[in-house]
């Protein structure tokens, strides 16, 4: 496997990663804005027998990221996960907390890419995994920088993956899940008056990871990760006056808490305190709620919808 770099290691996704790949025998290189955080994750890392180094590195400081390939002098994977998120009404969001959104979840990206591409050319090989998210392909409200900042990051990739094509031992992937239940939810700005939440069906962090690692193996353009994302997917793009229509409720319903919270900026402009940084958000995986079998439902009903329609 050689040298794993993880960036976004110290929670959720990129700390199960981070593990998964412990596990796997790699070298790693751990990079986040949190280093207790990073430090915790990197102890148990080591208890697994991996060769651990932490960098602190803020992704919207390109700068800062030179010293994860300085780590080893080498990476022959990078997985980047690092986000934040920001609920609420497009209008009720602060302009600056969007646009920080967008800096760390787009442009961060764009940063990584560029120090890791540098060096994949250098050695003329390596493997550069984003994590992405179904809300990538469809879009959810209460979430617009989150959703802009994904539809970004996968045209992006697209077009990498286009410019690398000269250089046939570096690959570009991108890995979507759907729900997941991670901190993110919880440590993001919130403007909505309610706690976010993973709406169902929700997947394990540790799912996500498995299916990064095995993408580190066998380098793959695209995976999906979640049952439902198909059929949301042809939903919003099939029958979309249908999917407005619904998504709004459905999303007040099961992607929002109802545990009050005043407006607050999160983890936008900087780290939480460790204590906040975990793999898991401490939900569990749900196929049985009523808001997850909607939220299934709701291409379903399009795809319906859209046999009945008469042709013209």
């Amino acid at each position: 496997m050689g040298v794993v770099a993880v960036t976004g290691a110290s929670s959720g996704v990129g700390r199960a990663s981070a593990l998964a790949f412990a596990r796997d025998g790699a070298t790693l290189v751990l990079a986040s804005r949190s280093e207790g955080a990073l430090r915790d994750v990197a102890a148990e890392c080591r208890a697994l027998g991996a060769v651990v180094r932490v960098v602190v590195a803020d992704v919207t400081k390109a700068e800062s990221l030179k010293a994860v390939v300085d780590a080893f002098g080498r990476v022959d994977v990078w997985v980047h996960t690092a986000a934040v998120m920001a609920y609420g009404r497009f209008e009720d969001v602060p302009a600056e907390v969007f646009d920080q959104v967008i800096t760390t979840d787009l442009l961060g990206a764009a940063n990584v890419a560029r120090v890791a591409l540098a060096c994949f050319r250098r050695q003329r090989s390596g493997t550069l995994i984003f994590g992405g998210s179904l809300l990538g392909t469809v879009v959810t409200p209460y979430t617009s920088s989150y959703v802009t900042s994904k539809w970004g990051l996968r045209a992006l990739v697209r077009a990498l993956r286009i410019e690398t094509r000269d250089a046939p031992g570096i690959h570009i992937c991108l890995v979507s899940p759907g729900s997941v239940d991670t901190p993110v939810y919880r440590n993001a700005a919130n403007f909505a008056g309610r706690i976010g939440r993973p709406p169902p069906p929700i997947d394990t962090p540790q799912k996500v990871a498995a299916a990064i690692v095995r993408c580190a193996h066998r380098p793959r353009g695209t995976v999906s990760i979640g049952l439902a994302n198909r059929f949301i997917q042809f939903g919003f793009v099939a029958t979309p006056p249908l999917y407005d229509v619904l998504v709004g409720p459905l999303m007040r319903i099961a992607g929002l808490s109802r545990e009050p919270v005043a407006p607050h900026d999160g983890n936008v402009f900087g780290p939480l305190p460790p204590e906040a940084e975990a793999v898991s958000g401490g939900r569990k995986r749900s196929w049985t709620r009523p808001a997850g079998a909607a939220v299934a439902g709701l291409a379903v009903a399009g795809a319906l919808a859209a046999r009945r329609r008469p042709s013209r």
